[in-house]
């Protein structure tokens, strides 16, 4: 994890290094970021019964249709500014996200006061989950291995929900989730078999020569 003040690739603290590609880049959708991390609509059906409730009770009570409606007023006033408030910050918090998938890592820039970025080898990723919704956007779950955390508050909502001690970083409410869940499961496919390549080039190098002794003209064998 790194702060940053100046961003030389949109999404990325720094340049790739030479040999590296980027394969994807997206951000949340702050429509479903709003429903599905900062529970809006629940907020608005909890003040909904409120409402009706209050209503429903003044009415009882004696008074005018139009009295228990009026006394129902101050609540729904404070419905909009709660679901209005709730609803700028999922805006806010997926305007300053953005995604990025290379072929040896990902990346999460987030971050609305101060900029950070996390970045994810893909070593470090043990498996990757999808969870798709109706509206074809969903949340890419990674389960990191042994050795590799993340701190679940800082990097909410970029985490999968109620993880607090096995955090596990999350692309979340990203649009067309079926091509970019494809895009990283090729990319960590590639990676691993380039990296089982160069470990098994290195096996076969220890055989043809057991004595440890340094060959011409071979050089190291390295693996992301």
């Amino acid at each position: 994890m790194s702060e940053f003040d100046i961003e030389p690739v949109p999404g990325l603290p720094e340049n790739l290094p030479e040999g590296e590609t980027l394969r994807w880049q997206g951000a949340p959708q702050w429509g479903a970021l709003a429903v599905r991390a900062f529970y809006v609509r629940t907020v608005a059906i909890y003040f909904g019964l409120l409402i009706a409730f209050r209503v429903v009770y003044v009415f009882a009570a004696g008074e005018s249709l139009k009295a228990a409606l009026l006394s129902g007023l101050w609540l729904l006033l404070l419905c909009l500014m709660a679901v209005a408030i709730l609803a700028l910050m999922a805006w806010a918090f997926a305007r300053s996200t953005i995604y990025s998938i290379t072929d040896r890592r990902v990346v999460i820039r987030f971050g609305v006061a101060l900029p950070m970025a996390v970045n994810i080898p893909f070593k470090a990723i043990q498996s990757a989950g999808l969870r798709r919704y109706k509206d074809g956007i969903g949340d890419i779950p990674m389960v990191l291995g042994d050795g590799h955390k993340v701190n679940f508050l800082i990097l909410w909502p970029n985490v999968r929900p109620w993880r607090f001690f096995d955090a596990q970083p999350m692309l979340r409410c990203v649009p067309d989730v079926d091509r970019v869940a494809e895009i990283l499961a090729d990319a960590l496919r590639e990676a691993a078999a380039e990296q089982d390549g160069a470990a098994d080039a290195a096996a076969e190098s220890r055989n043809n020569n057991p004595g440890g002794s340094p060959q011409l003209g071979t050089a190291p064998a390295t693996g992301r």
